[in-house]
């Protein structure tokens, strides 16, 4: 459902109101729920792909082996992409990438750029 609002402050490019939640590079979520990105490389049967995993910064879903392991997760979005073929060619560049969790071989931390 979209809600739509009358006040002309809302707009789109509009400083947000003094009580509404401000997000900082995605560190910094409505709920107080802080997070944290780490950069990891997976690698599948035919692709080597390296970008940035959202994790909590503490506790639950901290680590990238949870969000690796949770059942209820199919899938992996990554961001900051690259995507290289193991066999050669081109390397694709992606400000995101959604990955489907049965096709990683193995994943591990990647060194930061």
């Amino acid at each position: 459902m979209l809600a739509v609002s009358d006040d002309a402050t809302s707009a789109a490019g509009a400083a947000p109101a003094p009580d509404e939640p401000t997000f900082d590079d995605g560190d910094a979520h409505p709920g107080g729920m802080d997070h944290r990105r780490e950069r990891i490389r997976v690698e599948t049967e035919r692709h080597r792909i390296v970008g940035c995993l959202t994790l909590a910064r503490d506790g639950y879903r901290s680590r990238v082996s949870d969000v690796l392991n949770a059942p209820e997760r199919d899938f992996l979005t990554l961001t900051e992409v690259t995507v290289e073929p193991l066999s050669g060619g081109p390397v694709e560049l992606h400000s995101y990438l959604t990955l489907a969790r049965r096709h990683i071989v193995f994943a591990v931390a990647a060194p930061e750029d």
